[in-house]
């Protein structure tokens, strides 16, 4: 399996972004034990308008989930742990590579394009909230 990139779509001033983002954090820090190769981004929709595109986030959080040629999924997803978990594990974990993916529309191509160029960011421990739940297990 080549790179996945998995993208939460956010705002600065939406508090349930603020609140999903360690979940989101601490199951990268998983994936990424479990030898997952991915590439984690935070994307406010606003600061990265240029990037968004056409994309019309219409509710927060909102994820997009590409490989190197094809976007897995894109969407709203409710904001618990167990609802992320198992679109993680069933867009990443427990694919086939040669997995054909449904068409999207082609504004979530283009941002899952450029969203291939892009630096990944906001998963290490110097971004973590200093009160998010952190996993010392290893």
């Amino acid at each position: 399996m080549g790179t996945v990139h998995i993208a939460c779509l956010c705002a600065a001033w939406c508090r349930l972004c603020d609140e999903y983002r360690p979940m989101l954090q601490l199951l990268a820090a998983e994936f990424t034990r479990a030898g997952v190769r991915a590439h984690w981004h935070w994307v406010d929709i606003e600061d990265e308008a240029e990037l968004v595109g056409d994309l019309d986030v219409e509710t927060f959080p909102t994820l997009v989930i590409a490989d190197d040629t094809q976007v897995r999924f894109a969407g709203p997803v409710t904001p618990q742990r167990d609802t992320l978990q198992r679109l993680l594990r069933a867009t990443v974990l427990e694919t086939d590579a040669a997995a054909a993916w449904p068409a999207v529309a082609p504004a979530i191509d283009a941002f899952a394009v450029g969203l291939r160029r892009r630096t990944p960011d906001g998963f290490d421990a110097a971004h973590a909230s200093p009160n998010a739940p952190t996993s010392k297990s290893e």
